[in-house]
């Protein structure tokens, strides 16, 4: 009787504990929303931001002017985390659809070289531009908040 008790509720902890995690983003016709996070070396913020707006934001707005995004949000904290927690800017992408999102764009690499005819210059400042980079990471994320009633 222990034993089966046992194992009732350990198979009870384990599915509430699969159970936790974020619901799954909405259908593959829906839009699929991801944050890019970017820490850039103490000091080096500004000037990762001014590269930033320069080499990259135009290739955003390209994409979304394209339908391939819907939106573009570049975001920064008002105040100061711990250093290990810090994060200088959020840029938040609305994709049309999850297939936009996490596949490769084929029209990028003619969008890059119509937008920045000096691929020298371009490729020096976005060099620039991840040596300052601390650190990068994308998150997916989901809206679960309840609609109104």
């Amino acid at each position: 009787m222990k034993s089966l008790l046992f194992t009732l509720l350990l198979s009870v902890s384990a599915s509430s504990l699969f159970a936790q995690g974020a619901p799954p983003q909405g259908s593959a016709d829906q839009p699929y929303i991801m944050e890019y996070y970017y820490k850039a070396q103490w000091g080096h913020q500004q000037e990762f931001l001014t590269l930033f707006l320069k080499n990259h934001y135009p290739l955003l707005l390209k994409n979304v002017a394209a339908g391939r995004m819907l939106s573009v949000k570049i975001e920064t904290p008002a105040n100061h985390g711990t250093e290990d927690g810090r994060w200088d800017y959020r840029v938040t992408i609305r994709f049309k659809n999850s297939t936009l999102a996490t596949t490769a764009n084929p029209a990028e690499e003619s969008m890059i070289k119509e937008l920045w005819p000096d691929q020298g210059t371009y490729k020096r400042e976005e060099q620039r531009r991840f040596e300052i980079l601390l650190a990068h990471w994308d998150l997916p994320v989901t809206d679960i908040t309840p609609a109104k009633k």
